[in-house]
Formats: C-alpha cells, structure tokens, sequence
C-alpha cells in the first residue's frame, strides 16, 4: 500500500474511525443511518450575520387586497346619473319646465281660492245660490219677453206714433230711475251696517252695492246719498265719501227690489256679511214691502256722448 492509500481513509470522515470491529453490525447500522430517499440537493441559505439580523427590522406584512364587491343594478343607475352630465340645452328646458309648472300651480291655487268659499258652504246655502242663480235667469228671460212685447206693439198698432210716444215716457220713467233723477219706491230690504270699531273701509260698501246689483237691485240709497252708475266711494278720516258725500257709521242701505233675490246674495258663505262681521260689524238686513228711494241726482249731459239714433 502506497502513502496516497493510507491517507485516503481519513480524508474519509469519522465514519470509518468509528466503525466496530463487528462487520455484521456495522453494515446493519449504515442500512439504519443512510436516508431512505435521496432528494434533490437543497442549497443553503445564506447565512445573516447575527449583528445585521438583531438590528435589520422585520419588513411590514402587506395585507392582501380585498376583493372589490359587486355593484347591484341600482348602485349602478345611481353611478350613472350622479354625479349629473348637465349640458346647456337640458338646462333651459329644465328652466322652461319649471316655469311653466309654477305658472300652473299660480292658476290653480288662484282657481281654488275662488271655489273654496262655496266648497265649504253647507247643503241648503248652495241650494240657496242656485235658486238666486234660477232667479236671475227669469228676470232677464222676462225682461227679454217684455221688449219683445213692445215690439210687436209697435209694429200691430193701427197709431204707431202714439204708441211710440208712451213707450218713450214709460223709458224715460225707467232710465229716471236708474239715473237717480226720479224718486223710486217698491218691494225690498233695509241693511244697516253698525261700526262700533271703526274697521268698516270704502271697498266693502263697495262690494255690498256690487252684489245688490248683482242680485237685481234697481234703485239704491246709502245714508241719503242716491247711489247711481257712477258713484264712487272713498275713505275719509273714520268715515266713508259716496261721491264726495261724507257719511259716517252706522250706514244704511235702501234697496229697491226683489227681497227673495236680495237678501240670499248678501248671506251667501264669504259674501258680504261675512266679511263684514268678520271685521267687528254688525249686520241687519230686513225686508219690506214698501221701500222709499227719494233721495234724487241733478240730471248731467254728458260731456262727450252723444245720442247715435237719427
């Protein structure tokens, strides 16, 4: 044996060395130490020196990202109309939308404050403006009847200008009457107006003679002063001016007319004596049998109109 042989078995590692003598029981122990699957080699990580391992900082786990959650099908209509995509045209439509509904609500509420009174009216009040409204109707069917009559008197009688000649006096009377140049009397009502607090104004006689006309009236007096065409009242100091008469409270009415007609009209919900004692006045309206209306207006020419018949 050489020197490179008897050198090789310690460069061998201990595992000679420490072999037994036995060679039975050594072979048994190298089947038991040796693996029983050789697996791929394996290379070694590199080793950190203890300093940088001590003082390097463990990096921070990054968490891992959530899964994004599915948008439902209103979630996505919402994303789509929000945040709005205006442009300049659905812009002025939009403006001409809204003011064309504001316009419509204006004109309804306008329409409902004018109903709301007779809404709330009780049954037999209603039934009473129908028969004022029946009422109104006849009266001018039978006005329309009598001048029918006139004409065909006219036209049938044997003196024509006679006839002509009496119909233009009975005018006369009649167009008198409403000028105020005549004294009237007849059926009608006595209202008289109490104002203790001093609230009743100008406008509200004003609307008392509107509905009076209204409800047939054909002559009127207000605290001797003939009321006609053209008066006009105005308030003055704790009172009233009635074509620049002064009269004071209480104020009373002389009308001349059909009590049936006149009365209802000024009790009807919202109509004038509500509103008048909605302001403190107290109301008192009487009908009779007999109404005087004397007090007379100065005949006027008119300064510009003139008669159009031939």
């Amino acid at each position: 044996m050489s020197e490179h042989d008897e050198t090789r078995p310690g460069e061998q590692g201990d595992t000679r060395a420490e072999r037994p003598e036995g060679g039975g029981d050594a072979g048994n122990r190298l089947r038991k130490e040796l693996p029983q699957e050789v697996s791929a080699p394996v290379p070694a990580a590199r080793e950190t020196p203890p300093a940088e391992t001590e003082s390097a900082p463990e990096p921070a786990a990054v968490p891992e990202a959530a899964p994004e959650p599915r948008l439902t099908g209103r979630q996505r209509l919402v994303q789509g109309l929000w945040p709005p995509r205006v442009t300049r045209a659905q812009l002025i439509v939009a403006l001409l939308l809204f003011g064309l509904g504001f316009g419509l609500a204006v004109q309804v509420a306008s329409n409902s404050d004018g109903d709301s009174a007779l809404r709330g009216a009780r049954q037999e009040d209603l039934v009473r403006i129908l028969d004022e409204l029946d009422d109104r109707t006849q009266r001018l069917e039978d006005e329309k009847q009598g001048l029918e009559k006139q004409r065909d008197e006219l036209e049938n009688s044997s003196d024509q200008a006679e006839e002509a000649r009496k119909q233009t006096i009975e005018k006369e009377r009649q167009l008198g009457i409403l000028a105020g140049t005549v004294a009237a009397q007849g059926p009608g009502i006595t209202m008289t107006i109490e104002d203790t607090k001093g609230t009743v104004e100008a406008d509200m006689l004003l609307d008392a003679i509107q509905e009076l006309r209204a409800a047939g009236a054909e002559a009127i007096q207000v605290n001797g002063v003939r009321v006609v065409a053209g008066t006009y009242l105005a308030d003055s100091g704790k009172g009233v001016s009635v074509d620049g008469n002064k009269i004071n409270a209480p104020y009373r009415f002389k009308v001349i007319g059909k009590p049936q007609d006149l009365e209802p009209a000024l009790n009807i919900p919202g109509g004038v004596v509500q509103t008048l004692e909605k302001e403190q006045a107290t109301v008192t309206v009487e009908r009779s049998t007999k109404i005087v209306v004397d007090a007379l207006r100065a005949a006027k020419r008119p300064d510009y109109a003139r008669s159009s018949s031939q």
